[in-house]
């Protein structure tokens, strides 16, 4: 089994975090979004994991790269960089790798989080996971006949055609067979809206007849941008509950659970929490802070904060404030 990770989109939606750092590499209390994706099919899947192809921009630098090799060492298999230089659909994007594209493969799109089953059904020739939503047009969708199999993909659909939306997690057989499905479509130059989509793939491979089931997710967060990202933190807070590191120093301060707070931070005459996570070697004082996100290295002093993301290496100083205030005044 392998893991293919398709994660060069620009996450323009969640700028500016994105400018330095791609999307998938930022922490959500303590851990990025693409470890928790392998983290969550390796803990599950019952077979073992032979390797994970990780398709980058060529501009995400060594730095970056060095991280997603140390993400899979991790996880006792071997990583492999490859590039995705145009930004020309999700089939595009799966076939940056084909050379590694063969025998039985876990795909998944590294731009949300979610907790699933990855054990898997070995008679079906792919599964694809969906979760129920309300309002499916901004993602592609399936429909089932009435055995439960899927029997029609559809790439965010204009008219109703299914609540149930694909979240970007796909189990597939015969990776070879993939990639030449994959191959066809871009030799033949097939697109939808102007991209070489995976749903154009399933689309093909079901009318071929090959067998496909819906696979079901317990938990899918979303970390499009920054106040969908800020509600993910506090989700997973509230599943991992309250984890405070030995090395943290907390001085004459409150910390409210749960939050997350990692190595070497120093929490100063503040009231942290509840829903905070606050990355390494940062520095917090003389602060009220809940609901927030803040990476590595960061400084905050003299400020009140909430429904709040803080980028690494940042420094927000507040001013102290004198009042006086009279009776039936308000200040908000």
């Amino acid at each position: 089994m392998r893991i293919i990770i398709p994660m060069a989109g620009w996450g323009s939606r969640l700028r500016p975090h994105t400018l330095t750092v791609p999307k998938p590499m930022l922490k959500i209390a303590g851990q990025s979004i693409v470890e928790r994706l392998v983290s969550n099919i390796c803990k599950t899947v019952d077979q073992k994991i032979d390797g994970i192809s990780f398709i980058i921009r060529n501009d995400f630098g060594t730095t970056i790269e060095k991280e997603l090799l140390a993400i899979a060492e991790k996880y006792n298999t071997t990583g492999h960089i490859f590039y995705q230089e145009e930004p020309l659909g999700t089939a595009h994007a799966i076939f940056c790798a084909q050379d590694t594209l063969q025998g039985p493969l876990i795909v998944g799109f590294a731009d949300t989080m979610f907790e699933a089953d990855f054990r898997l059904d070995q008679e079906s020739n792919a599964v694809i996971w969906v979760k129920q939503i309300e309002d499916p047009s901004a993602f592609g969708v399936i429909a089932l006949d009435q055995k439960g199999l899927i029997n029609g993909f559809v790439e965010k659909p204009t008219t109703f055609v299914s609540d149930l939306a694909i979240i970007g997690i796909y189990y597939f057989k015969d990776g070879a067979k993939l990639r030449k499905d994959i191959s066809h479509i871009i030799e033949k130059n097939i697109m939808d809206k102007g991209e070489y989509q995976l749903t154009t793939v399933l689309e093909n491979m079901r009318i071929e007849g090959l067998k496909m089931r819906p696979g079901t997710v317990n938990q899918w967060l979303d970390c499009g941008n920054k106040n969908a990202t800020v509600e993910s933190n506090r989700e997973v807070l509230i599943k991992d509950a309250n984890k405070i590191s030995a090395s943290a120093q907390i001085i004459n301060s409150q910390i409210i659970p749960p939050c997350f707070v990692d190595e070497h931070v120093v929490i100063k005459n503040a009231i942290v929490g509840p829903y905070v996570s606050i990355g390494k070697d940062s520095i917090i004082e003389d602060c009220v802070i809940k609901d927030a996100l803040i990476q590595d290295s960061t400084k905050i002093v003299n400020k009140i904060l909430s429904n709040t993301m803080i980028g690494s290496k940042a420094v927000l100083i507040g001013k102290p404030e004198e009042y006086s205030l009279g009776d039936y005044s308000q200040i908000q």
